[in-house]
């Protein structure tokens, strides 16, 4: 193992932010299509149901192969394992900038997300094999910045690309980076052998469960708020089919000597703690990206190149926060850090639901600010204290299973985020219209007014054309009220989380020396 006090080597630097870049890459490319999808949809000739496959392909395929990541690092080694994943994401990426329909895409799409979602999981568990326990915090803090800052970047990114030159370049942009990323790799991270041992034993009945059930899951949480959720009957069968391969995987695992992942480190208390508050962060992180420019589109009026100016406060402070988490890893114990972080999330997500539709620029700014700032002060100390406490052998599983919970934080937070907006902007609505009656004055000099308005521009219909105003206006508010409601959620989330902090035991430099040597 390279986890020594010695120095690491030029070319071994080299190849840990190779690996870097390549996490970005994949983690950039989920959101990337996001503010694209109109230009992609008109490219493949799709409806607008069906482009949502250019998404949710990618995350199928991502999310199934997050926690087999730790299996087959150990059969094919980092190094091996990287650089096809590297190499094979490259590969995808400029087909996908060939991709001539919309199976095809959706094809190109899954390969994507398969190949890349093995990255991110890997280049945790390279942090605590190639580091000493003295470095570990700073490079936590730099995947933690590239993981939290990529799903930002990505949707203003692509609007740019899209709009300078083309939707194709979105994924243009990943082949020479990758390229140099399997060339540094594969040159100097050089840290493991392959146990081919291990393809003598493949749990394939454990490899089909878990795809099922996380492809089931990942489709019925992306799909079910465009199919009315069990109104449709294809997500009611995919539903049942997640939850009986979710249990037998469980049962499965369990009991199989040689499982593909070993749920067993659920055992270690700060790890399955650990698992739950990456999960609350994945909830946080996607669903106020997502809901953030959703709000400033819909209710603002604004576009992508405006939303990036709105977004780019979260990624300036979490840059500026990483100077001071790092110091402060030092001087006080990790658990009081989390909370700390979890709890300024919370204050900002909160400050975050206090918006009226006349909320401008600085409105934003300082929820943003205060959830940019919190991040980093989240991420680094779950993430040691999570694998801080692991024997270095079984970082490789964990680190998959750690970063799934993530995942599918962010899937959980999006799907019921999408059925509230739908279903809480109609209560609300329809509150709202209860109110406006010809008995209340305020809503009947509106009418007026607006009415005369329509009047001096010679409008056929006049009264028709105020009223319709009246509803838009109506219906904007019912809109801010639930993203507000929204925000609040999220804010009491990361509030409640708390709660189980005192179970976490600490991890600190000295214990993390003891284990990893």
């Amino acid at each position: 193992m390279a986890n020594t006090e010695q120095g690491l080597t030029t070319g071994q630097w080299l190849g840990f932010f190779s690996m870097a870049i390549g996490v970005f890459m994949a983690v950039l490319d989920i959101q990337v299509v996001a503010s694209s999808l109109q230009e992609i949809q008109a490219g493949l000739s799709a409806t607008q149901d069906e482009i949502a496959w250019v998404q949710t392909s990618y995350l199928i395929a991502e999310v199934i192969v997050i926690p087999l990541s730790g299996w087959l690092g150990r059969v094919f080694s980092t190094r091996y394992l990287y650089v096809i994943s590297a190499g094979g994401f490259t590969l995808a990426s400029l087909l996908c900038a060939f991709a001539w329909n919309l199976p095809s895409m959706i094809v190109f799409r899954c390969l994507q997300g398969f190949l890349g979602g093995a990255m991110i999981p890997m280049t945790f568990t390279i942090i605590f094999i190639l580091f000493p326990p003295r470095l570990q915090p700073a490079m936590t803090i730099v995947l933690g910045l590239i993981v939290t800052m990529a799903p930002t970047i990505g949707p203003v990114l692509g609007g740019y690309l899209t709009e300078t030159y083309s939707w194709e370049v979105l994924f243009l942009i990943n082949i020479l980076p990758g390229i140099l990323v399997c060339f540094f790799v594969w040159k100097y991270l050089d840290i493991d052998q392959p146990d081919w041992e291990l393809l003598q034993k493949i749990d394939f009945v454990g490899i089909l469960l878990i795809a099922v059930f996380l492809g089931c899951m990942q489709f019925v949480l992306e799909e079910g708020v465009r199919k009315q959720w069990f109104e449709d009957h294809l997500i009611v069968a995919l539903t049942l089919v997640a939850v009986v391969s979710g249990i037998a995987m469980l049962i499965w695992e369990l009991k199989n000597p040689h499982p593909i992942i070993d749920l067993y480190a659920f055992g270690n208390i700060n790890f399955a703690i650990g698992c739950g508050y990456s999960f609350v962060l994945g909830i946080g992180l996607y669903t106020m990206i997502y809901l953030t420019p959703i709000y400033l589109a819909s209710v603002k009026g604004l576009n992508s190149l405006q939303i990036g100016y709105y977004l780019m406060v979260v990624g300036v402070f979490q840059l500026l926060s990483a100077f001071i988490a790092g110091p402060l890893e030092k001087k006080i114990d990790l658990r009081w850090m989390l909370c700390l972080g979890f709890g300024l999330f919370a204050l900002g997500s909160w400050m975050n639901g206090n918006l009226t539709s006349e909320s401008g620029y600085w409105e934003f700014f300082y929820p943003q600010a205060i959830r940019g700032t919190a991040l980093m002060l989240c991420f680094l100390p779950i993430n040691t204290l999570t694998l801080g406490r692991l024997p270095v052998e079984e970082i490789k599983n964990a680190s998959g299973l750690y970063n799934l919970m993530r995942n599918l934080g962010g899937a959980i937070g999006l799907a019921v985020a999408n059925s509230q907006m739908i279903y809480s902007t109609k209560a609300h609505y329809a509150v709202l219209r209860e109110s406006i009656t010809a008995t209340h004055y305020q809503a009947q000099d509106m009418l007026d007014g607006l009415t005369a308005s329509m009047e001096q521009m010679n409008l056929p219909s006049p009264d028709l054309a105020a009223l319709a105003q009246v509803t838009r206006l109506t219906l904007r508010e019912a809109e801010v009220m639930t993203f507000n409601n929204l925000f609040h959620t999220i804010g009491f989330i990361f509030l409640a989380a708390l709660a189980v902090a005192p179970f976490l035991k600490k991890v600190d430099g000295e214990k993390a020396s003891a284990i990893h040597e």
